[in-house]
């Protein structure tokens, strides 16, 4: 199978400091669909550079991501965009809700971007918070939500436009243990239903005993174990 994305000799250093910092290097993944990859690695590792440069958010200082066949950092910023619109999904940390927006008004953000039409926008978020299990909160707003419950809908936010690649930067973060092992579980169940295929970057233990494939990141580069 083809891979859907591919990262090789990729590097990123930073020169805004008196001293240039090197975040990652010759780092080379393939990720094909339907697979769930960890990131592993403590703070400071890499791993936040690494997805923000595999989704297009930075650019490297050395190498080249594909996505779908597509070398991303070949791309004008609006072609950019509209590949991160439509074919890569991201999970952060932090959320990422719109605080005045109701859960499924925040998960028809993305479509409104693509200029989806608003019949489909309006059964396709009802149809993606049932698939997290918040039917019944497609109406309540972030702050009357949990911490779990805002995470799903943030991933349900990340499906709406169809992605074929999830990126989750430590998405379960700011949860505790139980509810973090649901999200986890939540991420694995999209990558076998929906083919979609997951990076999850994090240090919590739980996502690595689900995972097809653990790679870890210790000072910008990659530990992959045989």
């Amino acid at each position: 199978m083809a891979a859907i994305l591919e990262a090789r000799g990729l590097g990123k250093t930073y020169t805004t400091g008196p001293e240039p910092v090197v975040a990652l290097r010759d780092f080379d993944l393939a990720v094909e669909p339907g697979t769930l990859t960890v990131i592993k690695g403590r703070s400071g590792s890499g791993k936040t550079t690494l997805l923000n440069l595999l989704g297009g958010l930075d650019r490297p200082t050395t190498g080249t991501v594909l996505v779908d066949g597509v070398d991303i950092h070949q791309l004008s910023p609006g072609e950019l965009a509209e590949l991160r619109r439509s074919t890569v999904g991201f999970v952060f940390q932090t959320f990422g809700l719109l605080p005045i927006l109701t859960a499924a008004e925040n998960v028809e953000v993305p479509m409104r971007l693509a200029r989806a039409d608003h019949d489909l926008r309006r059964s396709r978020s009802t149809a993606l918070l049932e698939h997290v299990g918040l039917g019944g909160r497609v109406k309540h707003r972030p702050h009357e939500l949990s911490g779990g419950e805002q995470q799903r809908v943030a991933i349900a936010r990340a499906l709406a436009n169809e992605p074929k690649l999830l990126l989750a930067d430590e998405p379960t973060g700011q949860l505790d243990s139980r509810t973090g092992r649901t999200i986890i579980e939540l991420i694995y169940n999209v990558v076998r239903e929906d083919g979609v295929a997951a990076i999850v970057a994090t240090h919590d233990p739980a996502p690595m005993a689900l995972a097809d494939r653990v790679i870890e990141l210790s000072n910008g580069r990659a530990i992959i174990p045989n």
